[in-house]
């Protein structure tokens, strides 16, 4: 039997998300509460989350939280479980970057190294167990990780020519590409180890989004795209809902790359 109803609707649903004041972030936060979503958004960075979220409201909590520390990410559950119960889906969006984040590989500090997996996968790994456990508990659940196209295939350092972010010039650093790596491993691991409990673990693959790199790192990236543009936020929350909601129902374990083509060729 066909269900008529609205499969992607995400009316009443509990959502976790984390790195919510970032570029992506923001926008699924605003999309998912107009999607009459009730969003509970963490990021570490308390003003810039009042900033760019504004006040709480009947449908929004925000939280300052470390997804590096499990210490931290209890105290935002507590505070969870004592305002809307237990959640309905984690999306694992927190990334960081590190002082010398664009520092050559042959020098890159060990601890920065350490510090930029502890937030993109070890975080991760932390917000699966304590958000995650209490959904495979309930029986239910759905949580999507934001992984990066430089985790399923090596960055084309051929782009990065002349090319700037807010006047610096920058490279995608072996780190990103590892922590990232690890986190689609990560999703594998979950989507097989609570399937059976009825949760599912699947993974947004973003390419390149437009966030103010100048116009030479732009046109290098367009060229390398069979689409010929780079991303906008809006194609990666839209993602993010489909795998969020019913219309994912039979989806585990999945990696929806969306990136404009740029790994087909």
């Amino acid at each position: 039997m066909i269900d008529k109803g609205d499969a992607f609707a995400l009316d009443g649903k509990v959502v976790v998300l984390t790195g919510a004041a970032g570029i992506i972030g923001t926008q699924v936060v605003k999309a998912f509460l107009e999607a009459n979503a009730r969003v509970f958004a963490i990021d570490r960075d308390a003003a810039l989350l009042e900033e760019r979220l504004g006040p709480m409201h009947d449908s929004l909590i925000t939280c300052v939280a470390d997804v590096a520390g499990r210490d931290s990410l209890s105290q935002a559950h507590a505070l969870l479980v004592s305002r809307w119960g237990e959640p309905d889906a984690l999306l694992n969006n927190a990334a960081t970057k590190s002082e010398n984040f664009f520092e050559p590989f042959e020098t890159f500090p060990v601890d920065e190294w350490n510090e930029v997996m502890s937030v993109n996968l070890t975080g991760a790994m932390l917000c699966a167990q304590v958000f995650g456990s209490p959904m495979a508990e309930r029986g239910r659940g759905s949580i999507v990780n934001t992984l990066s196209i430089y985790g399923i295939v090596a960055p084309d350092q051929r782009i990065y020519e002349g090319s700037e972010y807010l006047g610096r010039a920058i490279n995608t650093p072996a780190i990103y590409a590892a922590s990232k790596a690890g986190l689609w491993g990560l999703t594998k691991y979950l989507a097989a180890y609570w399937g059976h409990k009825g949760v599912r673990v699947n993974a947004v693959t973003p390419g390149g989004v437009f966030s103010g790199q100048n116009d030479t790192f732009v046109e290098n990236y367009s060229r390398r795209t069979p689409l010929g543009r780079m991303a906008q936020t809006d194609d990666m929350v839209n993602a993010m809902r489909y795998l969020t909601s019913d219309a994912a129902k039979y989806v585990t374990g999945h990696n929806l790359v969306v990136d404009g083509g740029w790994t087909a060729w």
